[in-house]
């Protein structure tokens, strides 16, 4: 049966990060809504948790009855990579719209309802995107600038996006990191745009082996540390594939 949004998860080995992922999406007040998670090959029990959810055998804080109805689990047998589950849950989504969110993403109640208002208002925007706080650091951004994101990665991939305007190819599994640029990027040169939420609306919770990562602008000045390394060399990636000159 089709839903209005479709919400797809990648996790691996974060099964208590996802419970409260899971907890915020509970209580949204958007309800039309489905949940995908791809559990990619997880050893701590995330996949006998999320069965025993599914038969309504346990519940989450925050518990949402009618949560376990909608949640479909994808388990695969070993760790293919986040670009790699998100395809793979993108496949099963009936969604009009389509939600990537990572297990460490925390939402605001109402994050789902102002992202599709947001669409709604906007006809001419292909996805909805907020600013969000990552541990302790907020990033407020701007309206949306295409020249601004060929220069830097500003969108998170927790953005609401109309699912007829999602790039064919999907999500980059070669890609590391940075595979939201690329996404967005991707999108960009098909003409596709978007708009911006000032609100703040979702939190990332640092936490060691998250798919998600940030570094520090100052760390940038030390170009011999190793996160610095592999943070450079995944940028050269993404401007080669793109044809963006690097500044």
């Amino acid at each position: 049966m089709p839903v209005t949004i479709s919400i797809i998860i990648p996790t691996y080995n974060h099964r208590v990060a996802l419970e409260k992922c899971l907890a915020n999406i509970a209580v949204q007040t958007f309800r039309d809504f489905e949940v995908i998670v791809v559990d990619d090959g997880s050893t701590d029990g995330t996949n006998e948790w999320l069965q025993a959810m599914k038969n309504h055998e346990l519940g989450i804080r925050n518990y949402g009855k009618d949560l376990p109805d909608s949640l479909f689990i994808i388990h695969n047998s070993s760790n293919k990579g986040a670009p790699a589950a998100r395809n793979a849950g993108l496949q099963k989504a009936k969604g009009e719209y389509i939600l990537f969110c990572d297990a460490d993403v925390v939402m605001q109640p109402n994050m789902l309802q102002k992202m599709y208002d947001a669409l709604q208002a906007h006809p001419e925007a292909s996805y909805a995107y907020s600013s969000f706080t990552f541990g302790w650091k907020k990033f407020i951004l701007w309206p949306f600038d295409g020249e601004k994101l060929q220069r830097m990665p500003y969108i998170h991939s927790t953005s609401l996006i109309r699912r007829v305007h999602f790039p064919k190819v999907g999500w980059d599994e070669s890609l590391k990191r940075l595979q939201d640029w690329d996404l967005f990027l991707t999108m960009l040169e098909e003409g596709h745009t978007g708009v911006w939420i000032p609100d703040i609306l979702l939190t990332i919770t640092v936490r060691r082996g998250g798919i998600s990562n940030w570094l520090p602008s100052f760390l940038y000045k030390f170009p011999f540390l190793p996160s610095v390394k592999k943070y450079k060399a995944a940028e050269s990636i993404v401007r080669k594939k793109h044809k963006i000159s690097m500044l």
